[in-house]
Parts: structure tokens; sequence; C-alpha cells
């Protein structure tokens, strides 16, 4: 599908410099676009492949300055990075195919389930007793929604996600494949003869509105009550989120993340790849967590950034670790400074036998 500079620059409200009539049938990266292309610039690291890119339409943000001459039609907005990203929506939703409505076949949807309107059902979906599926719900091939479910208003479940039973997710919330969402938490109480008895997961998971889930991460059932995402948050792949775990308003959890039961983690945090935490801790509004860290203890005073395994204050953990890579040198030199008082003292002592002759 073909676009022109106009329509783009009407649909971002931005200002046109060059062909109106410029078209692109695919987006791409500025370095590697060729004609037919539509790019972005909103990092001035990136601006020498604006003179030389054979992109057909660049969009640029209003402060950059030409230096050169630009053989492409700009586009000029207020920040490129996020026109940029509308428009990526409005092609993802083309290409994806997300207009669809109806219900494939073969499907299976309980009778006593509600379907609203606009709905899609793809192929091999199944959706249990009593389910509630609001309008706009896009629902893709080989999913299973449990008894008891309701998703809000324009969410899409995309293949593979597997809802279990009396799970509540709001509106315009994003699973991506491989999603669980309501297995069973990690309960087992140990016997005295070395077994362990399961210990039955009988909450729910709650999900607010506009949150989105990354490939195969998971989020388990409460033990009782609810494990609660609330609304704006993001997931990355790959996470694990145990029983009765509270993720606060727009917080961010990058990649292979995992929180243990009931710990409790504020609004507008921002957690990086590969953070363990464990289980009964309250992490603060704002707390930042560089990737690999340990949590082990909850964090109270809030925007704060933390460091390291066990993880504390950012700044104070770079000093440690320069300390650290320096402990070699440093030993060499204790080494010859004990060399050094080691000759000192032999030099004293023989200085006071003779002396006392």
């Amino acid at each position: 599908m073909q676009f022109t500079a106009q329509q783009i620059a009407t649909l971002i409200q931005g200002k046109l410099e060059g062909d109106p009539g410029a078209k692109v049938n695919d987006v791409a990266r500025i370095e590697e676009a060729v004609k037919g292309s539509l790019s972005f610039i909103s990092n001035q690291k990136y601006e020498e492949y604006l003179y030389t890119s054979k992109a057909s339409i660049i969009i640029v943000n209003e402060s950059l300055e030409l230096t050169q001459p630009v053989n492409a039609t700009l586009i000029r907005v207020k920040d490129a990075y996020s026109s940029f990203a509308v428009l990526l929506e409005k092609y993802n939703e083309i290409i994806s195919g997300s207009d669809k409505t109806g219900i494939e076949q073969p499907s299976y949807i309980c009778e006593t389930a509600t379907i609203g309107k606009d709905v899609y059902v793809g192929a091999f979906a199944y959706i249990g007793e009593n389910v509630v599926i609001w309008d706009g719900v896009k629902i893709y091939p080989g999913c299973y929604i449990g008894n008891n479910v309701s998703i809000g208003e324009n969410s899409k479940i995309y293949s593979g996600v597997k809802i279990y039973d009396e799970c509540l997710l709001g509106s315009r919330v994003v699973l991506h494949s491989g999603t669980v969402i309501g297995g069973d938490g990690f309960g087992f109480a140990p016997l005295t003869d070395g077994t362990y008895k399961k210990i039955p997961q009988i909450g729910n998971v709650v999900i607010e509105d506009d949150v989105e889930i990354g490939v195969n991460t998971t989020i388990d059932r409460a033990t009782m009550g609810s494990t609660i995402i609330r609304k704006g948050v993001k997931l990355d792949n790959l996470i694990q989120v145990a029983h009765n775990v509270e993720i606060g308003e727009h917080t961010v959890i990058a990649a292979q993340t995992g929180i243990s039961g009931s710990a409790k983690i504020g609004s507008n945090c921002v957690i990086g790849g590969q953070v363990g935490m464990v289980g009964h801790i309250h992490i603060a509004n704002g707390t930042r967590i560089n990737a690999q860290s340990g949590i082990s203890k909850s964090v109270t005073n809030p925007n704060i950034t933390l460091n390291g395994s066990p993880a504390f204050e950012y700044k104070s953990s770079l000093k440690s670790q320069a300390i650290f890579r320096n402990l070699p040198e440093m030993q060499n030199r204790l080494q010859k400074l004990e060399e050094t008082v080691q000759e000192l003292t032999a030099l004293l002592s023989t200085q006071n036998l003779e002396y006392k002759k």
C-alpha cells in the first residue's frame, strides 16, 4: 500500500518540505532506506545519513538545521520519534490485519459466553463458560480463554495465549504470543517425610487498562485474592511474575526479570533485564533498577537508582566496582609496602644493636 508525503504530513500534523506527491510503500532505518522508503531522524548522531539516504520521505524534528542539500522530501514535526511511532502503529495495523472481525472456524465458543460488537475470534480458539468479550477485542488463532474470564474493549490477544479461569483484563490490553495469565502460583508446603503438598491457588489475575505484556511472559494467579498489574504497565518478553505480586501504574520491566511472590512494586518504576526480587518486599515509586541487579530487601525511598547484587545505591555501587577493578594493583602496592616496612624494621633493628654496642 502506498502513501504520499501529503497524506503522511496530514496524519502527523507535520510541515512539508519537498514533493508532496512523493510516495512510500515501506518503512526503514535511515541508514538502510531505499527509494520508496519512509524513515526518520530524532538523534543528532544519525544526521549524517540524512544527506546520503535514498529514502523518499524522512521525518525530522522542527529544530533540525540543514547543513547540506537533501534529496528526500522532509516532514518536520515537534518530535520525530513519537510521530514515527504513530505511523508504525498504523502500518502494523494494516499488515497484521488487526481490522479483522468475525468468528473463524473451527473454533469453540461456549453458549454462555457473551461476545461484543466487531470482535474477531481466530481459528482453533477456545472460549469457556461465562466469558465476557467486550467490543473490538481481537483473539487470534489458537488461544485458550478459561471460564469466567472478562476481556475489555479493543484488547488484542495474540496467537497461543492462555488465560486461566476467573482472570480479568481491562481495555486495550495487549498479550503477545505464548503469554500465560493465571497459571498456578508456586505454592508447596513441606511435609515431615521430606515431600511437598501443593497449596491450592484459588485467586486470580487482574490486569488493568492499557497494559502490554510480551512474548512468553507468565503471570501467576494469587493464592488468595489477586495478582494485580495496574494500568499502563509494560512488560517485556520472558518475565516471571509470581502469585500475589502487585505492579504499580506505568512501571516498565525488561526481559528475564523474576519477581517473587507478594512483592509490591510502585508506580513509574523502570526495571532492567534479568533483575531478581525476593518475595514480600516493597519497591517505592519511581525506583530505577539496573540490569542483573538482585533486590533482597524493600526500597523505601522513592526515585532512587539501584545497581548490583545485592543491589544498593547506584553511585556507591559504581565506586565499589571501581575499587574492585583496582584490587590487583592495590594488592601489589600493599605487598611492596609490606616489603618496605620489613626492610625498614630490619634496618632499625641493626642500627639499635650497633648503638647499644
